[in-house]
């Protein structure tokens, strides 16, 4: 029923993508953006995002959106509102408007065979980003493009080394462990499960460090609030708190706060993400560490989705340049987020 994407004119692929947005919009899925889709020869990309919860994913959309316009790519873009069910349903949708290219973030890693061979099918190359996947075939998508999530797991277990380096001298007389509480991002996501492999990575050969507690705070920070009003209730010996995003760590402090806590001195916290609200906690005293989380990814994107659309291979795994930022840094230094 469908001829190949370059063979159906622009006029007529807006057209049947209406048509079959409808079709999706009333079995229950959202609706999608088409402010973006003009009558053009550019390219088209299905951009499938998994939500809007933080600042830092609004900044990531909001890069491939721009970066799209730039240069005249034609984007369709999708919220799944944190449910796979929801990508998935936008991942067919874009197939069978045979878009150029599809781009990604899973929301988790496992689940995507069956559509991305769907996409292959149909002779539509696939970009992941952000988070990574699992598939039994790994040609069933092109590439990979976003940040390092065990690197920035080892970057955390590092600071905490160095940041008690003097109490690890003297494990050994006094045997006083250093207490961990963790907030884990989303179950089954790549960067939480990254997160939590490079930090234990690092940390797991020094038997003075303890993990206590490890929950999922889904990167929200009602999430991140509620988990630490528990953690603070079942634990007085709370020695660092490491927080996958800078929500729930935000949601944390608060808790801290009412608890009559002093974040950043009574309990040292390292956070995920670089978004401003925790830069300007780290300038306060309130966060001890920050490991960027670099949203800003859009350039890059659009860039391999048109070498995609080319017939061009990509390569399969590439990360984005990213920092960490210290409490003994010159912070006045740091450019303001955007996010």
């Amino acid at each position: 029923m469908f001829l190949h994407n370059k063979r159906i004119s622009n006029q007529f692929r807006i057209i049947l993508l209406i048509l079959i947005i409808g079709c999706f919009v009333g079995c229950g899925a959202q609706k999608k953006n088409l402010s973006q889709i003009e009558d053009n020869d550019g390219i088209i990309v299905g951009f499938s995002q998994i939500g809007a919860e933080s600042a830092w994913r609004t900044c990531n959309t909001r890069s491939v959106q721009d970066a799209a316009a730039e240069r005249g790519v034609q984007l369709v873009y999708d919220n799944a509102e944190q449910k796979q069910e929801n990508q998935i349903k936008a991942l067919r949708s874009f197939i069978a408007y045979q878009v150029d290219v599809i781009v990604f973030v899973p929301i988790v890693k496992d689940g995507w065979d069956n559509v991305l061979q769907e996409a292959r099918d149909a002779g539509i190359p696939v970009l992941v980003t952000d988070r990574k996947i699992d598939v039994e075939d790994q040609s069933l998508y092109a590439g990979f493009i976003g940040t390092d999530s065990l690197k920035e797991g080892r970057n955390a277990g590092l600071f905490v080394l160095d940041k008690f380096k003097d109490s690890c001298e003297q494990f050994d007389k006094t045997e006083e462990h250093i207490n961990i509480v963790e907030l884990y991002g989303t179950e089954g996501s790549s960067v939480a499960l990254g997160r939590a492999e490079g930090f234990r990575e690092v940390l797991d050969p020094h038997p003075e460090f303890r993990i206590l507690y490890s929950k999922s705070g889904d990167f929200l920070r009602s999430r991140g609030y509620e988990l630490a009003v528990e953690f603070l209730e079942m634990h007085e010996d709370i020695d660092v708190i490491y927080s996958h995003n800078d929500g729930m760590t935000l949601g944390a402090i608060e808790a801290m706060e009412e608890k009559g806590l002093v974040p950043g001195t009574d309990i040292v916290i390292i956070t995920i993400d670089a978004q401003q609200a925790a830069i300007d906690a780290l300038r306060d005293g309130k966060v001890n560490c920050v490991i960027e989380c670099n949203p800003k990814t859009g350039p890059e994107i659009i860039q391999l989705a048109e070498r995609l659309a080319a017939g061009e291979t990509i390569p399969r795994l590439q990360y984005v340049h990213e920092e960490v930022f210290y409490e003994t840094d010159d912070l006045s230094l740091i450019e303001p987020r955007g996010y």
